[in-house]
């Protein structure tokens, strides 16, 4: 079991470092922040002189291993906007993103599963064909589409709820359904198809045969057998809780890290967007060991396999 656990956190470590990397990067090749903060308006000596300042003038190499010599210490730069701590600038917003968030998965999982299980023990019903029909529509139709068209019809047309904005609970309604929706149409798909699976599995006919109520097959054969799949929807879930919400800010003026992160990205503000970046790459990376975690209570054979070394 220890050697389980030390290879997911092993993983997580490398994943989070890569994507950091990645990230560091890329924002650096991307465009001059100096430039973009300062205006093209402004001296040649200011443009150098705010490099210096920022060390934008040093080798890459250089910056990337002062960046990572700053995370170690636990300082994660300073906004080049408005010289606030990035890590201070992005706690402000983390309250407003759960706000959204975290009743958009209750609303996902109080929809998506209990529908999935309902479509797949009345399979070919009219209800199972509903609930297929309408989460291929769900996952299949964008976020910022599916919020521009809630906001027309409730917002523009029907005037029962405001298009943006975050000035009490009626505010939160449309970017929780946008949210919400997609979601539990792809949690509703995969329950489906995972309920479908383990009630075609053999051990369930020989349940039936011995005589065990359907009810009971059902809660203690099929539920456990089919949580695997559905456990890992989930967590990506989860670990999606801060990026899902990057479009829908944008497109409600909803003022959590999602908005942030596009109006620090548009005016290369680096220190800024590394930090909501680590806190994405964290977030997932914490969700996916909690979930091969899961899978080792869920399914011993798989934390057997792990440490033996066998896959």
């Amino acid at each position: 079991m220890l050697r389980f656990v030390l290879i997911r956190l092993g993983r997580a470590l490398l994943t989070v470092m890569l994507v950091v990397t990645f990230a560091f990067v890329v924002l650096r090749l991307s465009g001059d922040p100096a430039l973009l903060i300062m205006g093209v308006e402004a001296s040649p000596d200011a443009i150098v002189a705010f490099r210096k300042a920022w060390g934008l003038d040093d080798p890459l190499w250089l910056q990337y291993l002062n960046y990572f010599t700053a995370i170690g210490q636990g300082e994660l730069g300073l906004s080049m906007r408005d010289g606030r701590p990035a890590l201070d600038l992005v706690l402000e917003r983390i309250p407003a993103t759960l706000a959204l968030t975290i009743p958009a998965l209750a609303l996902k999982l109080g929809i998506g599963v209990p529908a999935g299980i309902y479509a797949a023990l009345h399979r070919d019903s009219p209800i199972d064909r509903m609930v297929m029909v309408t989460a291929v529509a769900g996952f299949t139709v964008p976020s910022f589409v599916l919020g521009l068209v809630l906001v027309l019809i409730f917002s523009v047309q029907l005037g029962w709820l405001p298009s943006g904005g975050q000035e009490g609970w009626r505010h939160a309604i449309l970017p929780v359904l946008t949210l919400g929706i997609g979601g539990a149409a792809v949690l509703a798909r995969f329950t489906r198809s995972a309920m479908l699976e383990v009630l075609g599995q053999p051990y369930m006919r020989t349940a039936s045969a011995k005589g065990a109520p359907w009810a009971v097959a059902i809660r203690g054969h099929a539920l456990p057998n089919a949580a695997i799949p559905i456990v890992t929807i989930i967590g990506f879930m989860v670990g999606n809780l801060i990026a899902g919400a990057v479009v829908v800010e944008s497109v409600f003026s909803w003022p959590g890290i999602g908005r942030l992160l596009v109006v620090s990205v548009a005016s290369r503000d680096l220190a800024v967007v590394q930090c909501i970046l680590l806190l994405v790459a964290v977030t997932m990376v914490t969700s996916n060991v909690t979930v091969d975690l899961l899978y080792g209570a869920l399914d011993p054979r798989l934390r057997h396999s792990a440490g033996t070394g066998r896959h």
